[in-house]
C-alpha cells in the first residue's frame, strides 16, 4: 500500500507544479493528512505541462484530475448541483457497477438516478471508496463548493443534513483506514471563513491557499495567450507584456483571459482601456466590497500641509526605490471636516502610480458571510501590492474589540483587521490610511506603532497666504475656467473656510456661468458667490475635532503655530469640557 502511495505522486512532475500543489504533495507524503482544504483563487486557471515541454492552463478541476491525481486509479467529483461524477468514462462504469451492488445490498435504486443530496451521496461515496481501497486501488474524492455542504454556523442551529455532512467530513479526515491508504479528500471553497470551523480548522485537515497569480505568473500567461492567438503582439495591445503583467496586479488569469480575448477579437488594448477593464473586473469580483480608485492627482495638487506632504513623499520615494523596510505600515490622518484627508491619501497613491482601494461595507447579517467577505478582500490586497488602502470614517467603520450583540462577529472582524494591518510581511506593500475627524474614538489597537504608525493632522488654513494657496488649488481641482488671478478677485476678509467650503463656493460660481450659458466664470460670478456664500458653522464640533487632532498628532511641525506651544494638559482639559458641552445639547 505504501509503495502504491509513493508511486502515485512520485510519477507526477512536481517541479512544474505551482507552489500550492507542491505543498499538498509534501503534506500527503507525511501520511498523517488525507483531507485538504483548497481555498482562495480556486476558480482561476492553473499552469500545467502540455507534453511538449511547454505550458498550458487548465481549470482547477482538470488540474486535480489530470495532473495532481493523474496517477490515481479513481477520481470522484461531487457538488450539490452535479452530484457524483467520476473523472473518466471507465471510472464511471466501475462506479455504476459498484452502485448496482449497493442497491442489491441496501434495497436502494441509486443506479437509476444517482442522488445529489449529501445525506445520500456521501454514504455511497464512502462505501465505494472503502471497497476499492480494500482492492488495493488509489482513490481521490474532490468536493467542490464545500461551503454549501458544511457551511459556517452554530451547530445547534444547523439543519440535520448539514450536521450529517459535517460529521461525515470530520470522520473521513481522521479515519485510520483512509489515512493509511492511498486516499485523499479535497474540499474546495473560495473563502475558508464560509466553511464550518469544525472542518475548516480541524487538525486532521491541511488548509492550502491558492493565491492570485504574481507578476511573473501573469507575464507567463500573457506570453502564452498572445503566442497562441496567431497575431502579432502589437496588433493585440499597445502595452508590452512586461507592463501588462505589472498593471494587472490583483487580476486572476481568468480575468486576464477575458481582457486579452476581447483585444484579440476586437479593438487593440490601450492603457486607458486596460485601466477601465481592471477597475470593472476587480470591483465585480469583490462583489462591491471594495471601491477601486484611479488617482488623478499627485501630492503637488495638495495645498498647504507641507510637513504632511513631505512625510508622504518620503514614503512614496522609499516604495519606488524598493526600500520598503522603512515605509510606515500605515498613516492615521486626523483633522476637522473638510480639510482634505481623503484627497491627500488618494494623491499619495497618484504620486507613485499604485492602485488605491477604498473599503466599502463588507458586513452581512448572515453568519460567516462577513468573515468570508473580509477574507476575499485580504486575498485581493495581497495580490495587488503595492497598494494604498483607504478606510474613511475609520472610528465608526472598524468598530472595537468589545463590540457585542452579533454573536461575536464584530469582535472577530476587528481582530482580523488588526492582525492583518500589523503583519510586517506587508510593510511597504500594503499602506493603510485610517481617516477620521475623531481619532480619540479609534481603538488604541489600530493606531499604535506597528499599524497606523504615523499620525498626521490636517487643519484649516490660518494665514492669508495659506488661504490663497488653498483657493488656487481648489480652483484647479474644480476646473474653474477663469482668466486672471482668482485670489485677487476675492475679498481679503474671507471667513475661515475649509477646502470643502471653498470648493462648494467655486462650484456654485461655475453654476452661475452655466445658467447664463457661458463657458468662463467671470469676476462678478466669483464676487457675488463668495459674498453670498455662508459656510456651515459648527463651532463646538469643529473645535473638538481640531483639538483631538492636535492631541493625536505625532509631529510638532504639523501643528498650526497657535497650538505648537500649547501645553498638552490644556488641550486635554478643553477636550473634556467640549465633550461635556456637546453631550448636554
Amino acid at each position: 500500500m505504501a509503495a502504491r502511495r509513493s508511486r502515485s505522486l512520485a510519477q507526477d512532475p512536481l517541479a512544474a507544479f505551482p507552489p500550492w500543489a507542491k505543498t499538498l504533495a509534501e503534506r500527503y507524503y507525511t501520511k498523517t493528512i488525507s483531507t485538504f482544504i483548497l481555498h482562495g483563487a480556486v476558480r482561476d486557471l492553473q499552469p500545467a505541462e502540455d507534453g511538449k515541454g511547454g505550458k498550458r492552463f487548465v481549470s482547477l478541476r482538470s488540474f486535480l484530475s489530470d495532473e495532481l491525481f493523474g496517477s490515481r486509479d479513481l477520481v470522484v467529483f461531487y457538488d450539490r448541483s452535479s452530484g457524483i461524477r467520476l473523472a473518466t468514462s471507465e471510472m464511471q462504469k466501475d462506479f455504476m457497477a459498484a452502485v448496482a451492488g449497493y442497491d442489491t445490498l441496501f434495497g436502494t435504486e441509486y443506479a437509476k438516478a444517482l442522488p445529489k443530496d449529501p445525506s445520500r451521496a456521501f454514504p455511497l461515496i464512502e462505501s465505494y471508496a472503502r471497497v476499492r481501497i480494500a482492492d488495493g486501488k488509489s482513490v481521490a474524492v474532490i468536493i467542490d463548493f464545500a461551503e454549501t455542504v458544511a457551511p459556517a454556523g452554530d451547530l445547534g442551529f444547523m439543519p440535520g443534513e448539514d450536521r450529517y455532512s459535517l460529521v461525515t467530513l470530520v470522520k473521513w479526515a481522521q479515519d485510520p483506514q483512509f489515512l493509511t491508504a492511498d486516499f485523499s479528500v479535497c474540499l474546495i471553497a473560495e473563502n475558508l471563513a464560509e466553511l464550518n470551523p469544525r472542518i475548516g480548522r480541524n487538525p486532521y485537515c491541511a488548509n492550502i491557499e491558492l493565491p492570485l497569480p504574481s507578476e511573473k505568473e501573469r507575464y507567463e500567461y500573457v506570453e502564452w495567450k498572445i503566442a497562441g492567438s496567431g497575431k502579432k503582439r502589437s496588433e493585440i495591445s499597445e502595452v508590452n507584456a512586461e507592463a501588462l503583467a505589472q498593471m494587472t496586479a490583483g487580476m486572476s488569469r481568468v480575468a486576464l483571459d477575458r481582457v486579452l480575448t476581447e483585444a484579440i477579437a476586437g479593438p487593440r488594448l490601450t492603457v486607458e482601456k486596460l485601466k477601465e477593464k481592471k477597475k470593472e473586473i476587480i470591483q465585480a469580483e469583490c462583489h462591491g466590497l471594495l471601491e477601486f480608485i484611479e488617482p488623478s492627482y499627485s501630492i503637488d495638487m495638495v495645498a498647504g500641509h507641507a510637513k504632511a506632504k513631505l512625510l508622504l513623499r518620503q514614503a512614496a520615494r522609499a516604495i519606488t526605490t524598493g526600500k520598503r523596510d522603512v515605509v510606515p505600515m500605515g498613516f492615521l490622518i486626523a483633522g476637522p471636516i473638510g480639510t482634505g484627508k481623503t484627497f491627500l491619501a488618494t494623491c499619495f497613491a497618484g504620486e507613485i502610480g499604485i492602485p488605491c482601494v477604498k473599503f466599502l461595507n463588507f458586513r452581512s447579517q448572515w453568519q460567516g458571510v462577513t468573515e468570508g467577505n473580509l477574507e476575499k478582500i485580504f486575498n485581493l490586497l495581497k495580490a495587488m501590492w503595492p497598494v494604498a488602502v483607504i478606510i474613511d470614517e475609520a472610528d465608526a467603520f472598524l468598530g472595537t474589540r468589545n463590540a457585542s450583540g452579533d454573536s461575536g462577529t464584530s469582535a472577530r472582524v476587528f481582530s482580523s483587521i488588526a492582525a492583518f494591518m500589523g503583519n510586517t510581511e506587508y510593510r511597504g506593500k500594503i499602506v493603510w490610511f485610517l481617516l477620521t475627524c475623531r481619532p480619540d474614538l479609534l481603538p488604541v489597537d489600530l493606531k499604535r506603532q506597528g499599524r497606523a504608525e504615523e499620525h498626521l493632522a490636517l487643519f484649516y488654513p490660518e494665514s492669508s497666504e495659506e488661504r490663497i494657496e488653498l483657493i488656487k488649488t481648489m480652483a484647479r481641482k474644480a476646473r474653474v475656467n477663469f482668466d486672471g488671478d482668482i485670489a485677487e478677485v476675492l475679498p481679503k476678509d474671507l471667513p475661515k473656510m475649509s477646502g470643502a467650503d471653498i470648493e462648494a463656493a467655486l462650484v456654485r460660481a461655475k453654476l452661475r456661468a452655466v445658467n447664463d450659458k457661458r463657458e468662463k466664470v467671470t469676476r462678478e460670478d466669483l464676487v457675488e458667490t463668495f459674498a453670498d456664500f455662508v459656510p456651515p458653522s459648527y463651532p463646538l464640533e469643529v473645535e473638538l475635532q481640531t483639538l483631538v487632532a492636535v492631541a493625536e498628532c505625532t509631529s510638532r511641525e504639523l501643528l498650526p503655530e497657535s497650538y505648537r506651544k500649547t501645553p498638552r494638559d490644556d488641550v486635554t482639559r478643553r477636550i473634556r469640557e467640549l465633550k461635556l458641552m456637546l453631550a448636554e445639547q
